[in-house]
């Protein structure tokens, strides 16, 4: 949520923040300042009442100790009908006040000044590249094929168990997804996260908090009876960890990581790009969350990153780092990179890791504050979060990449340790 302030005096800047994030009308903006001014004009006739109200009522107690009972009467009369009148002004205070707060909940987060204008996938910035590509000597096979081969993960029984995109994996499957798992949360504890274990589920407050709410309901599933979400990511539990909170800037930063299924719907996805892990309702992710100063967060988007990239570099994956553009980077981020991994077997870059900073855009809607001693005015902090990493891709990158012409698959040397062994698969 911006500040009502800032949307005050920069008005044509969130005008444009809306059109160039193609996330509703900008005529919001214009909704937000009417609503403003009804709700400090409402506030201040109920002040002017309230104070009328409390004259009044001295005035009774007065004339009544001067034995004055016309004038007690009619100040008795003027003080009910201050009553009926305050009630309704309180009334059309709150009124407004939902409305000015349901509207706020509507508008985007204002882009940072380095993120390039765009609308399309094509208008992405590719920051940074890093290589080299795997060579074959043959034609690499895509990884829903290889799974298959090695019975690694069963689509079918998942779909039958549960639906589309919810797989089981199997025997070396099943290791290794718990062989990336640990290795991703211990390199992240290396880098100085406090490792979490989340809730999988989440209240309205929280999925509003971060921004899944009022923006993205349709791709979450909703436990309706209970009034819970299942989450899409770990940023919606852990960012809200601290909500309604004020920190102390000593603590900062304050670096979480954490493990979690995640669930989206996903609704209208279909077609080639979804085949095999490239499109999942369930799978796993490690979500980096970060909590820092206001003056550190470009500081911190940079270190975040260098986490994320730190991963694949270990696990010899070839990327690229895309600076997102305004209508592609999402309604919650003032500034956010996408990192994609090169897919021999399908000849195409996979999304696995998207790094973001909100400022106090989550923040605000979830009251997280923080102040430098006890007696100072507490600030808003900003919030960053990105995935380090999300497992299916990197599973499927992984495959591809580094299948053998007898049909074992290398593991990499970072994971070894882990797996237990130096080979996947042996053909």
């Amino acid at each position: 949520m911006l500040d009502l302030q800032f949307i005050r005096e920069n008005a044509d800047t969130v005008r444009n923040a809306i059109i160039n994030k193609a996330t509703g009308s900008p005529t919001l903006v214009d909704k937000v300042l009417e609503l403003d001014e009804l709700w400090r004009k409402t506030t201040t006739e109920l002040q002017e009442v309230q104070t009328a109200a409390n004259a009044e009522a001295k005035k009774i107690g007065e004339w009544m100790k001067l034995g004055l009972k016309d004038q007690a009467q009619a100040a008795i009369a003027e003080s009910g009908r201050l009553k009926v009148a305050l009630k309704d002004l309180e009334d059309s205070q709150r009124i407004a006040a939902e409305s000015l707060e349901n509207t706020l909940l509507e508008i985007p987060n204002v882009p940072h000044p380095s993120v390039p204008l765009g609308k399309l996938p094509s208008d992405n910035v590719v920051a940074f590249e890093h290589g080299p590509f795997p060579a074959f000597t043959f034609a690499p096979l895509p990884h829903w094929e290889l799974l298959e081969r090695h019975d690694l993960v069963d689509f079918d029984r998942g779909s039958k168990v549960s639906g589309a995109g919810f797989p089981f994996y199997k025997g070396a499957g099943a290791r290794f997804q718990r062989a990336l798992i640990n290795f991703f949360l211990d390199q992240a504890v290396e880098n100085g996260y406090v490792e979490m274990g989340a809730p999988l589920v989440v209240n309205e407050d929280s999925a509003r908090g971060t921004g899944q709410l009022p923006d993205k309901e349709d791709l979450m599933y909703e436990a309706v009876r209970d009034g819970l979400y299942l989450i899409p990511t770990a940023e919606v539990p852990v960012t809200n960890y601290h909500r309604d909170e004020i920190l102390l800037e000593s603590d900062l930063p304050i670096k979480y990581c954490a493990y979690t299924p995640c669930f989206r719907r996903e609704a209208g996805s279909y077609g080639k790009d979804v085949r095999g892990l490239n499109r999942l309702h369930q799978f796993d992710k490690i979500e980096l969350v970060h909590f820092v100063r206001p003056e550190d967060s470009y500081q911190a988007l940079e270190e975040l990153r260098a986490h994320a990239e730190g991963l694949l570099q270990k696990l010899g994956l070839p990327y690229r780092r895309l600076l997102m553009c305004t209508g592609d980077m999402g309604f919650t981020q003032s500034k956010k990179y996408d990192l994609e991994v090169w897919s021999a077997g399908q000849e195409r870059w996979l999304e696995v890791s998207s790094i973001s900073n909100f400022e106090t855009f989550q923040a605000r809607r979830m009251k997280i504050r923080y102040r430098s001693k006890t007696d100072a005015k507490p600030q808003i902090i900003h919030t960053l979060n990105g995935s380090g990493l999300a497992l299916p891709r990197i599973v499927a990158a992984l495959l591809e990449n580094n299948q053998k012409s007898d049909g074992s698959i290398a593991i990499p040397e970072a994971l070894r340790s882990y797996f237990g062994s130096d080979t996947l698969i042996s053909a």
